[in-house]
């Protein structure tokens, strides 16, 4: 018999080992088959379900055409029907309308393609109260209200007849926001996150993750992207602390993908805030404030200068004593497409130097920003001696970069004082050495005094 450890005997230990794995594998995938068969038995279509299916799961039915000229499919798969979330849902419960009597003789006019999913939206809301409520203050509802028809239904994104659990790993090509998305998805699709999806269908982070389902926000609104990153990675803050002098400060003013997508393009950006208590500021919708006052400041059209930017800020506060503005510096990147081509942490970039030296091209472009009504930037280009200007201290509080934002006039004043703290003493003992004669004179004639 040989010994286990010889290369006879481990090489069947191997054996033994990798069938027994196998042997569970295929246990696996049997039972979670078995299972997801077994749901789909359980859903059964009702009798007036399949009245209607008898039609529409036909290779015979023909599509609508819209006024439009838009082609939309009639065909709905049963199987995919009671495969999906909405397998306990009825025909008639979304569609209300329809007549029995009447259905597939009568035509009905039909105006476009975004029109009919329009005509959908109340019954979306019928069931899904809590989704709709985090939609409604979302920045594609605004848009929707303000009759965008870029602007998406739930139809757009959600396929009723064939909803599945957004839980389920699935083709990453199958992810709505792709639909709208589409350089920007594929920009994701390449980067750290999509590759872990893609090429090793694992359940990496997808657009929802970040951005949420239904709530959702503009990129540049608030710190959402950068809290959404430290959800996941939560041991983030306490591994930058090993490496990272002021790491939290960095963190409040250095978006993570600056570092984390070295060959990208960065800026600085002023965000407009609360001096009380460091809130975003939003424009009120109907009232376009910042473009109307940034358009009188900027007297060159090339961009606020330190005066410029003053006296703009000066008329905003004008217009708002309850709400006083100052900025907020923050270091992010110039396109949400290079936000989204994330590289691995060990390509990250760890060279203080790109930021922290004069003339460092972070610094190099400046905007001026304020959310507007749905949140998204409204912007003004500022020249960068702005960050160098001494007389830009009153507005950009708390926004140094060492090295980088460096306001000479503060270096020189710098030098006076030391120099002011090393003249005195200097004086005293030069002044002390001056009169020490005359201080000896005087003494020696009041002991003589004394003595007589």
């Amino acid at each position: 018999m040989k010994h286990p450890h010889t290369p006879r005997g481990w090489n069947l230990r191997w054996f033994k080992n990798t069938t027994m794995m196998s042997g569970l594998l295929c246990l696996m995938l049997f039972f979670a088959g078995a299972a997801q068969a077994a749901d789909a038995e359980e859903a059964e279509l009702g009798s007036e379900d399949k009245a209607c299916q008898s039609c529409h799961d036909s290779d015979d039915i023909k599509a609508k055409v819209t006024q439009a000229g838009e082609s939309i499919s009639m065909r709905i798969s049963t199987q995919a029907f009671l495969a999906s979330m909405h397998n306990e849902t009825s025909c008639t419960d979304c569609h209300e309308d329809a007549d029995g009597k009447d259905h597939g003789k009568v035509p009905v006019p039909m105006k476009s393609k975004r029109d009919y999913r329009l005509s959908f939206q109340d019954s979306c809301t019928t069931c899904h109260k809590k989704d709709v409520a985090e939609f409604k203050d979302s920045v594609h509802a605004i848009l929707l209200s303000e009759g965008s028809d870029k602007a998406p239904t739930c139809s757009d994104c959600h396929n009723s007849h064939t909803l599945r659990s957004v839980k389920l790993v699935e083709p990453i090509a199958n992810v709505p926001c792709a639909t709208c998305h589409e350089d920007i998805f594929k920009a994701y699709s390449g980067d750290v996150h999509g590759l872990e999806r893609v090429a090793k269908g694992k359940s990496a982070p997808l657009c929802a993750d970040c951005h949420k389902s239904h709530a959702i926000q503009a990129a540049s609104l608030g710190d959402g992207i950068r809290d959404s990153c430290l959800n996941c990675h939560k041991d983030t803050a306490v591994q930058h602390e090993v490496w990272l002098p002021n790491s939290k400060l960095h963190f409040q003013s250095v978006e993570c993908q600056v570092c984390h997508a070295p060959n990208a393009q960065r800026r600085v950006n002023l965000r407009m805030v609360d001096s009380a208590g460091g809130k975003q500021l939003m424009e009120k919708k109907g009232v376009p404030q910042f473009e109307r006052l940034a358009t009188a400041a900027d007297g060159t059209s090339r961009g606020f200068d330190e005066k410029e930017m003053k006296n703009f800020l000066k008329a905003f506060n004008l217009e708002n004593p309850d709400n006083k503005a100052i900025l907020s510096g923050r270091l992010e990147l110039r396109s949400g497409l290079e936000a989204h081509q994330l590289s691995t942490k060990e390509e990250a970039l760890k060279d203080c130097a790109v930021c922290h030296q004069a003339g460092a091209v972070p610094f190099s472009s400046v905007v001026l920003t304020m959310a507007g009504p749905d949140g998204r930037s409204l912007r003004q280009g500022v020249e960068k001696e702005v960050l160098t200007s001494a007389t830009s201290l009153g507005s950009l509080r708390g926004f140094y970069a060492i090295g980088s934002t460096r306001i000479k006039l503060l270096d020189y004043l710098l030098v006076l004082v030391i120099l002011g703290v090393l003249c005195v003493p200097i004086a005293h003992m030069s002044v002390n050495r001056m009169f020490k004669a005359r201080r000896d004179k005087l003494q020696a004639e009041r002991q003589q005094a004394s003595t007589k």
